[in-house]
C-alpha cells in the first residue's frame, strides 16, 4: 500500500534585518513544488528563539513522525548553499531575539556532545557541486538557533534531519531559482535514506 510520508520543512521568523526571513520564503515556495509523489511537505515557521524552538521541534516529531525533518536558515553574507553534517549540544551564548540564552547554554542537559545526520551530505554537496552547482559541504552549523534547532531534531528524529544554511545574497538568494535546487538536494537526501549505497 502506498501511503504518503510526511516530510518536515521548517524556516525561521523575522531576524535582525530580515523582517521576512529567506529561509522561511524558502520553506514556502518548497510546499508549493512539492517534494515528489507521496510525500506530504509539511511547513512551519520557526521564532528565533531557544524555548519556542526546543517546543516547535518536540511537537513536530511527537506528533506528526515525519519521515524526515529539514530545517533552513540563513546564512548572512554567503552566496552558497551550505549543507550541515552535525548538530553541537553546547556552547550557545548568544541571544535570541527575546533576548534569552539558555542558562545551560545546551540544547538538551546531558545529551551526546555532537549528533550527526543519518544522510551524508558530504557526498550530497559533492554530487551538486560537480554539477556545477553552489553547494558546499560543513561540520560547523555556527552555534546559533540553526545550529540548535538542528541539534533537537537529530536528537528527538534519531539523525533523521538536516539543516539546510541558505545564501543571503548572490544568484542563489532569488527564491525561484533557489527553491528549485533546495527540491533537487532534499530529494537526493530522501533518495539517499531509502537506499544508503547511493552514497557513493
Amino acid at each position: 500500500m502506498n501511503e504518503s510520508e510526511t516530510v518536515v520543512v521548517t524556516g525561521f521568523g523575522p531576524f535582525r534585518q530580515f523582517l521576512v526571513n529567506p529561509s522561511w520564503t524558502a520553506a514556502q515556495g518548497l510546499k508549493l513544488v512539492g517534494l515528489g509523489e507521496r510525500i506530504d511537505v509539511y511547513t512551519k515557521e520557526v521564532a528565533v528563539s531557544y524555548f519556542k524552538t526546543q517546543q516547535i521541534i518536540a511537537e513536530i516529531w511527537q506528533t506528526l513522525k515525519p519521515k524526515f525533518a529539514v530545517h533552513l536558515g540563513i546564512a548572512r553574507g554567503s552566496r552558497v548553499v551550505i549543507l550541515e553534517q552535525t548538530g553541537k549540544n553546547s556552547g550557545y551564548k548568544d541571544r535570541d531575539v527575546c533576548g534569552f540564552c539558555p542558562e545551560s547554554h545546551c540544547c538538551v542537559e546531558g545529551g551526546p556532545e555532537k549528533l550527526d545526520s543519518v544522510v551524508n551530505m558530504r557526498a550530497v554537496a559533492k554530487h551538486f557541486k560537480q554539477a556545477g552547482m553552489d553547494v558546499i559541504y560543513s561540520r560547523d552549523a555556527g552555534r546559533y538557533l540553526c545550529d540548535f534547532a538542528y541539534y533537537c531534531s537529530l536528537y528527538h528524529g534519531q539523525g533523521r534531519a538536516a539543516l539546510i544554511h541558505v545564501p543571503s545574497s548572490g544568484s542563489l538568494a532569488s527564491a525561484d531559482r533557489l527553491v528549485l535546487l533546495l527540491q533537487s538536494i532534499i530529494q537526493s537526501m530522501l533518495g539517499q535514506l531509502e537506499d544508503p549505497s547511493q552514497t557513493t
